[in-house]
């Protein structure tokens, strides 16, 4: 299994925004849906064994289960219509425990160090940074978790935890990569180390 923890600090935590307006009114929504379908999707044909969290703010996390996954497509819009179903459903999830709002996608009230407590307990938990290894000197690691920022970087706090709780700090190569170009860098990563089935 494949996972991912996406931080979104400015993403919105309500329903009401424009679908029209993502990269201003929503928060920069749009970098987040590209990373869900950096997450999922290949040249005709989808990766079921990955899981992908979207921490919002640090108050609401949205989980895409790539073996459940309904009704995702590869355009930003309607990825935010998922994400916005997913907004609309928070109230039927109580604390830690998820609702799901379409086939595969789950909205609980958790923050960061939850879900990455949870989801880390039988992972490798991998930080994308500028400042770590060199992928190509990392031997892959069979259940990668990835935990990347949006378009900021991570805030003091954020940085502690992972210090506390990431296995490796790596980073994709000499160059500062958008959040859903480095998913796709490390997807490559692990298929060319042959942890895809081909």
């Amino acid at each position: 299994m494949r996972q991912f923890i996406v931080l979104g600090h400015d993403a919105p935590t309500t329903p009401d925004f424009s679908l029209d307006d993502l990269a201003g009114s929503a928060g920069r929504l749009d970098a987040l849906c590209r990373c869900v379908n950096s997450a999922f999707f290949l040249s005709h044909d989808f990766r079921s064994d990955v899981r992908l969290f979207l921490v919002l703010q640090d108050e609401l996390t949205i989980r895409f289960e790539g073996s459940e996954l309904r009704r995702l497509n590869p355009d930003e819009r309607s990825t935010a219509a998922l994400i916005r179903k997913a907004l609309e459903a928070k109230s039927e999830a109580i604390g830690h425990m998820e609702a799901e709002s379409t086939p595969g996608v789950h909205i609980s009230k958790r923050d960061f160090e939850a879900v990455l407590d949870t989801a880390g307990k039988n992972a490798t938990v991998i930080e994308l940074h500028e400042d770590g290894s060199p992928v190509v000197d990392v031997e892959p690691p069979e259940n990668p978790l990835f935990v990347l920022s949006d378009h900021g970087d991570f805030t003091d706090e954020e940085a502690d935890l992972l210090a506390e709780q990431s296995d490796q700090r790596v980073r994709l190569g000499s160059k500062l990569l958008h959040g859903n170009h480095a998913m796709t860098v490390a997807h490559n990563y692990l298929d060319t180390a042959g942890y895809a089935d081909y």
